[in-house]
């Protein structure tokens, strides 16, 4: 038996435009995280990438030090707004494998 469409005044369904939104939020982040490790000279020649999904930033390239990534990390924590990060960078020239 097909599932009957949703009427209009049925509150079960609820359209896409409907639900709440976070995407301008997200990348509004997103920029002031880039900007602030752009700025910064401990981590502005290093390849990083910045995403951000709900508010919680996600690091990931190559640094060229564990300093820098803890660095990069705590800039991202210091932005307005950030509700978690994710320090997935890894150090150049530094291999992961079996031993």
């Amino acid at each position: 038996m097909p599932w009957p469409w949703p009427m209009p005044d049925d509150h079960s369904f609820r359209a896409l435009w409907d639900e709440p939104q976070h995407h301008d939020e997200d990348v509004r982040l997103a920029a002031l995280v880039a900007q602030r490790l752009s700025a910064d000279w401990s981590t502005r020649r290093q390849q990083i990438t910045v995403m951000v999904q709900n508010r919680v930033v996600i690091l990931t390239g190559l640094v060229a030090s564990a300093e820098t990534r803890r660095a990069a990390g705590e800039l991202a924590w210091d932005v307005e707004g950030v509700t978690d990060v994710c320090n997935a960078l890894r150090l150049a020239g530094h291999r992961r494998g079996r031993h």
